[in-house]
């Protein structure tokens, strides 16, 4: 059993170095990925608006070209209405006349809305970019914060979770539920704790508790906290083998 006691212990020992560390790196790795959802929005609104643009250019170019065309029909049929041999071949061109200007002026008209949304893009591009610029500067600096930490740390890291799951492969499986539950329904992920000065984490446990945790032959359970306690020479044991 006490070989039982030495593997929970070391395990929590390893489980709050680890909490350590990745508290180091705090809150760096959502921060970015927060980063990245602004870098990724405003890249989709560029690349909107770019493609609006585009889309809004070439047509303002082929209505220009179609009123161009427009006219010279106009000319056209301006020219046929003085040689006609009759009404009705007049009032057919007139028709065409009247139709081909209201075209222009419609055209004219569109091309204005185009010219004003073209501006209002290139407003929004310009605010957009000078965003997504900004975004960029404040992702690379947070990234070079968070490799500097991860540098430091990783191996180390990866260390700890290799000997985390040799542990749980020394100890029996109901052990390692019971641990595995309680570290994930704590808030401060201490779920083995040493007993010192009759208490555990600062709570004072009855008489007969300490001195079944003294004798380091069954699993105590806090009944107050329900927390593992051990006695502190598991901690210490924990502290040499690891080295950490």
């Amino acid at each position: 059993m006490q070989e039982t006691l030495q593997n929970l212990a070391n395990l929590q020992y390893i489980d709050s170095r680890i909490d350590e560390i990745r508290q180091l790196r705090g809150d760096l790795p959502e921060e970015i990925l927060d980063v990245e959802t602004d870098l990724n929005r405003y890249n989709t609104k560029i690349e909107h608006l770019e493609e609006e643009l585009k889309s809004l250019t070439a047509e303002k170019k082929n209505l220009e070209l179609e009123i161009e065309s427009s006219k010279e029909k106009n000319k056209k049929y301006e020219e046929q209405q003085l040689s006609v041999r009759n009404n009705r071949e007049y009032d057919a061109l007139t028709k065409e006349i009247e139709a081909q200007k209201q075209f222009v002026e419609n055209s004219i008209s569109r091309i204005e809305e185009i010219g004003k949304r073209i501006e209002e893009i290139e407003k929004e591009l310009e605010v957009n970019k000078e965003g997504l610029a900004k975004t960029e500067e404040i992702y690379e600096e947070k990234k070079v914060n968070l490799d500097k930490v991860v540098e430091g740390t990783q191996s180390e890291e990866d260390k700890l979770l290799e000997k985390r799951e040799e542990l749980e492969k020394k100890l029996d499986d109901r052990f390692v539920r019971s641990y595995n539950r309680l570290r994930n329904g704590l808030t401060n992920g201490i779920a083995v704790v040493g007993m010192e000065r009759g208490a555990a984490l600062g709570m004072s446990l009855p008489p007969q508790t300490q001195v079944e945790v003294r004798r380091k032959n069954k699993v105590i359970i806090d009944e107050s906290s329900g927390r593992i306690v051990v006695d502190p020479s598991f901690f210490e044991e924990a502290k040499k083998e690891f080295k950490l």
